[in-house]
């Protein structure tokens, strides 16, 4: 049986590929258990990105309904994709060059940054099915506002790039995909491993805190990271107009 998902491994980012072709890159038990298989092997790789990208017309198509007919699927692998995506400790960055719909558009909001093609549509299409968004709904409703993004999963009609850059749903509209990920991948590298880390820890859990508590907890971060020995490097190299090298640090 041919693999639905590769992965190489260059640079230190980890390009993971879906192509299942036949069914749109649907979210077919195969597909997420090969999903999974690669994600591990990039965190032994300790990577400093992961990239989720497509072979194909569409990123993704959803739920595999040829599947869920004949036996309703646990949701459980899903789940824990999304979650491995959204709490990967280096940066995730879905590369997106086809059509999105139903739980791709779920898999490509768990990513930190989302970087698609001008062309590219999406649709909600769940409630024509019968159903609702509901799981997707997590990853979605945390960097999307609700009343942005409540006709398109109340209707199932489609929408484009740039009203999905405008909800906040994409971050990057762009005529060369694999272009504007290699610009983002090599600005990832050219930070310090940790400090990478950090940032993108506090992307999720500052919005999350009080006001009060979030200072303390930053303040606290700023001073222990102001002393690392990636600050040290980091710090030297730019009074010496020079690139850090991160290589020698443990990250």
């Amino acid at each position: 049986m041919p693999a639905f998902v590769t992965m190489k491994v260059a640079e230190q980012v980890a390009t993971i590929t879906l192509d299942s072709q036949h069914n749109r890159n649907a979210l077919s038990k195969q597909l997420l258990a090969e999903l999974h298989a690669c994600l591990d092997e990039a965190e032994r790789a300790q990577v400093r990105a992961i990239v989720l990208r497509h072979e194909g017309p569409a990123f993704c198509a959803g739920a595999d309904l040829k599947e869920q007919s004949n036996e309703p699927t646990d949701p459980t692998a899903f789940v824990s994709v999304l979650e491995r995506l959204m709490d990967a400790t280096c940066p995730t960055i879905a590369a997106v060059d086809g059509a999105v719909r139903a739980g791709g558009i779920g898999l490509m909001a768990s990513c930190d940054l989302v970087v698609v093609n001008e062309t590219t549509t999406f649709a909600l299409t769940e409630v024509r099915i019968g159903v609702a968004p509901a799981i997707i709904s997590v990853p979605i409703l945390r960097r999307v506002p609700a009343g942005k993004i409540a006709a398109a999963m109340l209707t199932g009609e489609s929408f484009d790039a740039p009203a999905a850059r405008e909800m906040g749903l994409v971050t990057h509209v762009s005529a060369d995909v694999a272009g504007t990920v290699d610009q983002l991948t090599s600005g990832v590298r050219a930070g310090a491993p940790r400090a990478v880390r950090e940032t993108k820890a506090l992307l999720h859990s500052v919005p999350q805190n009080d006001r009060t508590s979030a200072f303390a907890a930053m303040a606290s971060l700023s001073a222990e990271l102001f002393g690392s020995p990636e600050a040290e490097l980091g710090m030297a190299a730019f009074r010496q107009k020079q690139r850090p090298d991160w290589s020698d640090l443990d990250g």
